[in-house]
């Protein structure tokens, strides 16, 4: 099997634990939306803000400084090991320091104190599950890995489905059910689904011998904490923009533009689902004396892929919101919907571009290019948010993403050359977004336009790369 092939398959099996789970989240979307208003989605966008703030200082980079010591550490189990101990032993320190801290963090979060236990619960749990599904994708058990994450899922659909859909529905009548907490409902869900995860995957933290390397560790350390800034400030990125609508607009606003930021969720699914392939195949694969132009055209395919779908999605994104968004008050943020696709696209790239300084271990460089995404994102968002209101929010996204993108690439080709297309991934990402423009503010409803804009960037993919695809395919063969 090819490496290209090999790459792919591992992409598709996680992508299929990742493409399942999102397509449960339209659905939920869908629900969350039409039983919660405005407001209380502005409470679940908060929550899972905190949450992500703190997986990511819970984690502080070792799953990525994980993947680069097992692809180059000749005893991997104690590399496993050593860090599976770190995580565990911190997470459970963490638990108290949590809950000292909770009246400032829910003050911070605007959250109802009631909510803090499910936060940290959701979170403790999943910090302790993050060295064994890593370790799970570092030996290729990506099956495994896809069938915990997708019962996973199970419960977290059926509960909220239960809980918000169908006592309610059939009038069913509960002592300790109360229809007017249905957010505490959601978060009850998410924190039954992490408990049966950690439960599923508790027993390979006893199939090796626990050994702690000091040294091993510090030398995680030293390769982790640029990601663990970078990681932050990724979540400012990514966050950010909401909270600061909720406190300059309102919370209404707020709610209405963090649920049409959902309608993205196709293009987090792809670059989910590359990157938890991507990862461990680039570090494995580092040797290869061709890796670089492996990496090249891995990246303008996903481009080619990333900018089909945000072509597609925007061109009948009025069918999209009415599956998506369960009510129309929500449809009042709709625009920025094209702006975060390409946003995220760009974010793509850049987990792509971010491949020379993971190999070359100078991390600290994510971490500057994060730091300043989110200088940028702060700043703009503070200026222009009261000048023109949400859609600040949308262009400082697609600023942020952009610069960080781009910056990148020019040191990326300084210490470690990799030779990317950088011509036809310019001209497929101009043609699909110049086209998604058009077709939003010029021919929106007009599916006939729409289909021909769409059959046109085919038409460029296929007159410009059928002999490289013929090529790759009769290599497979």
């Amino acid at each position: 099997m090819s490496v290209l092939k090999r790459f792919v398959k591992d992409t598709a099996v996680y992508g299929l634990a990742t493409i399942l789970p999102r397509i449960m989240n339209i659905f939920l979307v869908y629900l969350h939306t039409d039983k919660v208003d405005t407001t209380g989605y502005a409470g679940i966008t908060s929550f899972y803000i905190g949450a992500a703030f703190l997986n990511v200082l819970l984690t502080y980079g070792m799953e990525t400084a994980f993947f680069r010591f097992f692809s180059n550490y000749e005893d991997k189990q104690r590399v496993y090991s050593t860090v599976l101990i770190a995580l565990t032993t911190t997470t459970l320190f963490a638990l108290g320091i949590l809950w000292l801290l909770r009246a400032p963090i829910t003050e911070a979060l605007e959250l109802p104190s009631s909510y803090f236990a499910y936060l940290v619960g959701v979170v403790i749990l999943d910090a302790l599950v993050v060295a064994p599904f890593a370790y799970l994708r570092a030996k290729g058990k990506a099956l495994k890995f896809a069938g915990i994450k997708l019962v996973n899922l199970a419960i977290y659909v059926l509960l909220n489905v239960v809980l918000l859909w169908a006592i309610p529905h059939f009038n069913l009548n509960f002592s300790w059910y109360d229809s007017r907490e249905l957010l505490t409902y959601v978060f009850i869900a998410n924190l039954a689904a992490s408990a049966v995860t950690f439960l599923l995957i508790a027993p390979d933290f006893f199939k090796i011998k626990l050994v702690f390397d000091r040294k091993l560790f510090g030398e995680l350390w030293q390769y982790g904490w640029p990601v663990l800034v970078a990681g932050l400030a990724f979540v400012v990125n990514e966050n950010l923009d909401k909270l600061m609508l909720g406190d300059m607009l309102d919370k209404d606003i707020m709610g209405a533009y963090s649920g049409c930021y959902k309608l993205a969720v196709f293009m987090t699914i792809f670059i989910q689902a590359f990157r938890l392939g991507a990862e461990p195949f680039f570090f494995n694969h580092a040797k290869n004396k061709n890796a670089p132009v492996t990496y090249a055209t891995i990246l303008k395919y996903f481009v080619i892929v990333g900018a089909g779908g945000l072509l597609i999605i925007v061109c009948f994104i009025d069918i999209f919101k009415d599956i998506l968004i369960g009510d129309p008050d929500y449809f009042k943020a709709l625009e920025i919907v094209p702006y975060i696709l390409l946003a995220n696209l760009f974010l793509g790239i850049y987990h792509n571009l971010a491949v020379w300084y993971k190999l070359t271990d100078r991390t600290h460089y994510g971490m500057y290019f994060s730091v300043l995404g989110a200088a940028l994102t702060i700043g703009l968002n503070w200026y222009f948010i009261p000048i023109i209101g949400f859609m600040a929010s949308a262009y400082a996204t697609v600023a942020a993403y952009g610069v960080m993108m781009l910056i990148s690439y020019f040191y990326g080709q300084k210490y470690y050359h990799i030779p990317y297309n950088v011509s036809r991934i310019g001209l497929y990402l101009f043609v699909a977004t110049a086209g998604a423009l058009v077709s939003f503010y010029v021919f929106r409803v007009n599916y006939i336009v729409s289909t021909l804009l769409i059959l046109a960037f085919v038409s460029l993919i296929f007159f410009l790369e059928k002999t490289e695809l013929k090529s790759i395919l009769n290599r497979n063969k």
